[in-house]
């Protein structure tokens, strides 16, 4: 039988409200500072990853904790109306998480400061097996933001009957342990440049690609201006990113999980390695056109008129 969805996504779901011009060091002392730009959008490196992916036309499914209060409401809403299927998400008594994006003009970084709320309570048995098994491909982020997931995470990749991937994004400790036994039995690691180098402990991106192939996974290591690269067959398999004017780069909130949803497709379309990279980068760059992580994520027509 033909899997009821191309993609299941388990992972972290939350509002962000991103600020766009603010200060470096906010003032305090109830000092009142301006910024240029205010906006509510979705955050959650899981729910922007699903967003993307049900954009360029996966049938997506999304399971992750929510709290019963207005955030949680509105994470599920705005999930909805991009077409995931949030049926089987957990409605928790605890607060939903949110985060406040601190973001710095066109490419210039950014600041995320998170209040984890019912995040750290999602575990593996919050997943059906039934859909587990009814998804091409699952697909896990925010590994350090849910230790309760991350336990159960192993065992939850075994019961999938598709492809797997592994979002580890940041550990909030710094610490970056844990993740020898996932990293067996994960198909794809999505890391960006700092968090391969992090994990490795490697001086550099092709070296800690090349490490972290060596640990059982397929590396897919985001590497900002510099595109992307994979390390597979003892090599690196390296694109470049488009071209995109400072002038043109609202914020880059979001972007890795765009060039996560983009990879995903790419390759349960059947393109090979280099061509996923390239549909992956030109998600992450077109992503970056508006505020927040959704609002400008590409169909894919779109990723192929660049």
């Amino acid at each position: 039988m033909a899997p009821e969805y191309d993609l299941l996504v388990v992972g972290d779901a939350n509002p962000d409200v991103v600020l766009t011009g603010a200060p470096r060091r906010p003032a305090y002392g109830q000092r009142e500072e301006l910024v240029e730009r205010g906006e509510l959008v979705l955050g959650g490196s899981g729910a922007i990853t699903a967003c993307g992916a049900a954009r360029l036309g996966l049938r997506t499914a999304f399971v992750g904790r929510v709290g019963a209060d207005a955030a949680g409401r509105l994470v599920l809403g705005l999930l909805a109306e991009r077409g995931v299927d949030t049926r089987h998400c957990v409605v928790d008594e605890r607060p939903t998480a949110l985060t406040v994006v601190l973001a710095q003009e066109g490419a210039g970084g950014r600041a995320i400061l998170t209040a984890p709320g019912c995040l750290p309570y999602l575990t593996a048995d919050d997943v059906p097996g039934h859909l587990l098994r009814a998804a091409a491909h699952v697909h896990v982020s925010s590994y350090f933001l849910q230790p309760g997931l991350a336990a159960g995470l192993p065992a939850l990749f075994g019961q999938a009957r598709g492809t797997t991937s592994l979002d580890t994004n940041d550990d909030p400790a710094g610490e970056w342990r844990g993740l020898d036994e996932v990293l067996k039995t994960a198909g794809v690691l999505l890391p960006n440049a700092a968090e391969a180098l992090a994990i490795t402990g490697e001086p550099a991106v092709e070296k800690a690609a090349e490490a972290l192939a060596l640990r059982g996974v397929l590396p897919v290591v985001k590497d900002g201006r510099d595109g992307a690269l994979a390390w597979a067959d003892g090599a690196a398999v390296r694109v470049p990113a488009p071209y995109v004017p400072e002038a043109e780069i609202a914020d880059t909130v979001g972007a890795g999980d765009s060039f996560n949803a983009g990879f995903i497709a790419a390759r349960l379309r059947g393109l090979d390695l280099p061509g996923s990279l390239r549909v992956a980068v030109a998600c992450g760059s077109l992503s970056t056109r508006a505020a927040g992580g959704t609002a400008a994520q590409p169909t894919w027509d779109e990723v192929h008129d660049q």
